[in-house]
C-alpha cells in the first residue's frame, strides 16, 4: 500500500478549482474554502511557508464589497462627447472577413451599463459596412422593427461588398433576394440623417433609378456619394434617367461636396452637363475613365472649393482646354491639393509639350499629390518642375522623357556658373518634399544607372524624404531577384500589389530620422503613396475601393 501523497498536481481532465468536493455533496466556491480544507491537515497547504490555523467559515467576518451605485462610475461620469470618442476606438472600419464575427467589444459595451449602452448605439449605427447580402438583410428587419435605430446611421459602406461566397451560386443570389432595388430602397428610406454613401459595381444591378433619384433628391443631408466602377449599359440608363424623369433634380445641391464616378465609363456627357452645375460646394470630384465633356467641365460653379480632383483618361477632354480649366477657373486655381491627370500615353495623350510648359507655373501652392504620368515631359521642363518639388510629397512622371541628371536636381543644389560663382552668392536652396516618385516607363532609367549612385540620386540618403519609388516591370522584375544581401542596395526592397509595383526605402536605414506612417490628412484614411482613386469618406481603405486605388 502507498501512502496517500501530501501533494497533488491537477491531471489534464481537471474541470477546474471550483470543482473539488469539500465534503458530502458540497464544491468549492473559492480559493478560501480550498485553503480551509488543506488547514484541517497537520501541513496545511504545501507551498506555504508558514501553516495557517484553520478558522471556521462561520466565523471569518467578510468584508463588505463596496459597488459604485448604477451611473456613478467614474467611467459612466465621462462627459458624452469625450465617451463617444473612446467608445468610436473599438469600432472596425474595415471588417475581418464576411462571415466571422465583428464589433465585438461594442456588444460588450452594449451590456455593460445604460450610460454605456446608449453611448455605444450611436457608434455602433453610425458607420454600417456590409461585406454580404445576409448582414444587409438582417440590418432591414432590425431596423425595420425600431425605426429610431436609423436616425443614428451616418454612413453607408458596400466597399467591401460582393455577392460570391457561402456556397450560393449567382442564381441563387438572385432567387432568395436579400439585397435588391427594392429592399435597398427600404432602407434608405429608413435612414433620414444619412451624410455618406459608399457604393461600387457589385451592387450596379441593383441601383435602380428609385434608388438614384432617392439618393439625389430624398437625402437632404448627404454629403457623400460613390459609383465606384459601376460602367453597365443598365446603370447609365438609369442614372440619366434619374436625372432627368420626373422633377428632375433641384436647381442646386449644396449638401452634396464629395462624388466619385471612378471608372463609370458608360454615363453620357449630358449626364455630367445636368449634375455638376448644381455643385454649388463641391470639394472632391473623381470623373477618372468617364465621357465628361469641357461644356460640363466649365459648367462648375465658381463657389466651389474643389481640393481633391482626377480627370485620368478622360479621352472626350482636350489639353488646351484643362489648362485653362486649371488656371483660370475659380473652383480650382486656388484650392487644389489632389490633381490627377494620368494618361496611357500608347493610347492617348492629354497634355503635349505646351501644354506642360503652360500649365506647371500656374499651379497652386496648394498641392501635395500632382500625377501627370503620360504627358509630354522633357528636360526642358525641368526647371518648372523643381520648385514644384519644394510642397509636393507626390509627384507622378510615367512615361516622362527625363535623364538621371534631370532627377538628380531635384534633390542636390544647383551647381556654381561660372568661376567667378560662389554658393554664397546663389539663392538659398530648400530641399525636395517628394515622399513618393511614379517613374514608371521612364526610357532614360536602367538598373544599371538606378544603382550608381555617382550618376543617380533616388536610391541615396540625399533624396529623403523619398519613400517611394514606382517603376515598371522592367525594373521590378530584375530588383525583385537581386539577393537580399545584396550590396548594391541594402536599405531598398521591393514591394509589388496587383499590377503595380514599388522600390521602398528601409526606415532603418535611417534611424535619425522621425517614423513616418504614410498618414496625410489630404489621403482621408489611405496610408500608402500613389492613390489613383480619391476617397470621398475619411475611412481605412479596402475592399473595392482598395484594388481601385492602389493596384491598377
Amino acid at each position: 500500500m502507498q501512502h496517500t501523497p501530501e501533494f497533488c498536481c491537477p491531471c489534464g481532465g481537471f474541470l477546474g478549482w471550483k470543482q473539488i468536493r469539500l465534503g458530502g455533496k458540497s464544491l468549492s466556491r473559492s480559493y478560501s474554502d480550498l485553503r480551509a480544507l488543506g488547514n484541517m491537515s497537520s501541513r496545511g497547504w504545501a507551498w506555504e511557508t508558514t501553516p495557517t490555523t484553520a478558522t471556521p467559515t462561520s466565523l471569518t467576518p467578510k468584508a463588505k464589497e463596496q459597488r459604485p451605485e448604477p451611473g456613478s462610475s467614474f467611467l459612466e461620469k465621462v462627459p458624452p462627447e469625450i465617451l463617444d470618442q473612446i467608445i468610436s476606438h473599438l469600432a472596425l472600419d474595415v471588417p475581418p472577413n464576411g462571415y466571422t464575427p465583428r464589433n465585438v467589444d461594442l456588444i460588450a459595451c452594449l451590456l455593460t451599463s445604460r450610460t454605456l449602452h446608449a453611448a455605444t448605439l450611436s457608434v455602433l449605427y453610425r458607420n454600417m459596412t456590409f461585406p454580404h447580402s445576409i448582414i444587409f438583410s438582417k440590418a432591414l428587419n432590425h431596423m425595420s422593427q425600431y425605426p429610431a435605430l436609423g436616425t443614428l446611421v451616418r454612413r453607408l459602406d458596400f466597399s467591401h461588398f460582393t455577392s460570391v461566397g457561402l456556397g450560393r451560386t449567382k442564381q441563387m443570389n438572385s432567387v432568395i433576394q436579400n439585397l435588391t432595388s427594392k429592399t435597398l430602397l427600404e432602407f434608405l428610406d429608413l435612414l433620414p440623417n444619412l451624410k455618406e454613401c459608399l457604393l461600387q459595381e457589385h451592387l450596379e444591378g441593383d441601383l435602380g433609378m428609385e434608388v438614384i433619384a432617392k439618393l439625389f433628391t430624398g437625402l437632404p443631408n448627404l454629403s457623400a456619394i460613390d459609383f465606384c466602377g459601376s460602367s453597365s449599359s443598365a446603370f447609365s440608363g438609369l442614372f440619366q434617367q434619374a436625372l432627368t424623369s420626373g422633377p428632375g433634380l433641384p436647381v442646386t445641391l449644396p449638401n452634396l461636396r464629395r462624388i466619385s464616378l471612378h471608372e463609370c465609363s458608360g454615363i453620357p456627357p449630358s449626364s455630367f452637363e445636368i449634375l455638376l452645375p448644381r455643385l454649388v460646394n463641391l470639394t472632391h470630384l473623381d470623373v477618372t475613365h468617364t465621357q465628361i465633356s469641357e461644356d460640363a467641365l466649365f459648367a462648375i460653379p465658381e463657389t466651389a472649393r474643389i481640393t481633391h480632383l482626377s480627370l485620368s483618361r478622360c479621352i472626350r477632354l482636350r489639353g488646351p482646354r484643362v489648362v485653362e480649366f486649371l488656371s483660370t477657373h475659380p473652383a480650382v486655381c486656388n484650392s487644389l491639393v489632389f490633381l490627377n491627370v494620368l494618361t496611357d500615353a500608347s493610347r492617348y495623350r492629354l497634355l503635349e509639350e505646351e501644354d506642360v510648359h503652360t500649365l506647371l507655373p500656374k499651379l497652386p501652392t496648394t498641392l501635395r499629390s500632382l500625377n501627370l504620368g503620360g504627358a509630354k515631359i522633357t528636360s526642358a521642363h525641368t526647371e518648372t518642375l523643381i520648385p514644384l518639388t519644394k510642397h509636393l510629397e507626390e509627384l507622378g512622371l510615367s512615361s516622362a522623357d527625363l535623364s538621371a541628371q534631370d532627377l538628380n536636381r531635384f534633390f542636390a543644389p544647383p551647381r556654381p556658373v561660372g568661376e567667378t560663382a560662389s554658393r554664397s552668392e546663389m539663392a538659398p536652396w530648400a530641399p525636395s518634399t517628394l515622399c513618393y516618385l511614379d517613374l514608371n516607363k521612364v526610357p532614360g532609367l536602367s538598373v544599371g544607372i538606378v544603382f550608381n549612385t555617382n550618376v543617380c540620386l533616388l536610391l541615396s540618403k540625399q533624396s529623403y524624404p523619398l519613400q517611394v519609388i514606382e517603376f515598371s516591370d522592367k525594373l521590378i522584375t530584375p530588383l525583385r531577384e537581386k539577393p537580399k544581401n545584396t550590396k548594391t542596395s541594402p536599405d531598398w526592397t521591393v514591394r509589388e500589389l496587383g499590377r503595380r509595383g514599388w522600390y521602398v526605402r528601409d526606415p532603418a536605414s535611417l534611424p535619425n530620422a522621425p517614423i513616418d506612417d504614410g498618414s496625410r490628412s489630404w489621403k482621408m484614411g489611405a496610408r500608402w503613396w500613389g492613390m489613383r482613386k480619391i476617397p470621398v469618406a475619411i475611412g481605412d481603405v479596402g475592399g473595392l475601393y482598395g484594388h481601385y486605388m492602389f493596384k491598377r
